[in-house]
């Protein structure tokens, strides 16, 4: 499910489910069990990086149609765990994002420190990011708002989130929603570089002040109330709900 390699002290972390990164329990407990252990294997700072292409395609709408309530909540569970560890390591953290990165895939990225988007080859064709979770029937929990509104601001959030945007690379650094564009074969080279000049800093200071500023995060997405998990579940039920994540199934096996 994960891949794994070693820049010196950086070490990169691949989502390796394809097509897409369709992100599934099975994923998501590779990543967050990367993430915890890479600090204890010599980590100065992690790259969570995907495929060329799409980084993650978001939630597995598929799998997570198939489970029963008590494994759909497992599964909403392992999402949240690795997005926890994410916000939670101890070292910097950067998302490599080779190509689309849509809701899950968004989530993701925007819990790390930095993130390096790829330009797509193709300008007619850019690759997008963002919480379209409203284009599939879904109401974004208000900690997963949190981390957009903290990088966007208040107001070009809840823009973005009501309309379930996916924004093209281009527009999403004008914004601020990505730090950094590079062509796709650059977006690791430009993280190691980004992270090289952090790890450079005095180390104590940096990692203290890094810690209370991203504490805000680590708030967020351990609160339960602001997951509110349940009533996230219970909508998850709803006709108009399962109606257009059906559709989104169906429009996948096309």
């Amino acid at each position: 499910m994960i891949e794994q390699f070693k820049h010196g002290s950086i070490h990169e972390i691949r989502l390796a489910r394809p097509p897409v990164n369709a992100l599934n329990p099975e994923l998501l407990t590779a990543l967050r069990e990367a993430v915890e252990a890479a600090p204890g294997d010599g980590a100065r700072a992690i790259i969570v990086s995907g495929g060329p292409n799409v980084f993650s395609g978001g939630m597995d709408v598929p799998h997570l149609m198939g489970l029963d309530a008590t494994e759909l909540k497992a599964a909403w569970h392992a999402f949240f765990d690795a997005c926890i560890a994410i916000a939670k390591s101890p070292v910097p953290v950067v998302a490599a994002i080779g190509g689309h990165a849509p809701a899950g895939g968004c989530v993701l990225a925007l819990c790390c420190d930095y993130r390096v988007m790829a330009r797509s080859p193709d300008a007619t064709k850019p690759f997008r990011i963002g919480l379209n979770e409203v284009q599939v029937g879904l109401a974004a929990p208000e900690a997963i708002q949190h981390l957009m509104r903290r990088v966007v601001g208040v107001r070009r959030a809840e823009r973005l989130l009501v309309a379930g945007a996916l924004v093209p690379a281009r527009r999403a650094f004008a914004i601020g929603l990505v730090d950094q564009l590079a062509n796709m074969q650059e977006v690791i080279p430009t993280a190691i570089n980004w992270l090289n000049g952090l790890l450079a800093l005095p180390s104590a200071p940096m990692l203290a002040t890094r810690a209370l500023a991203r504490a805000d995060i680590v708030d967020a997405l351990t609160d339960p109330k602001r997951i509110n998990l349940d009533s996230f579940l219970e909508a998850w039920n709803e006709p108009d709900t399962q109606t257009a994540l059906q559709a989104l199934v169906a429009r996948l096996k096309k």
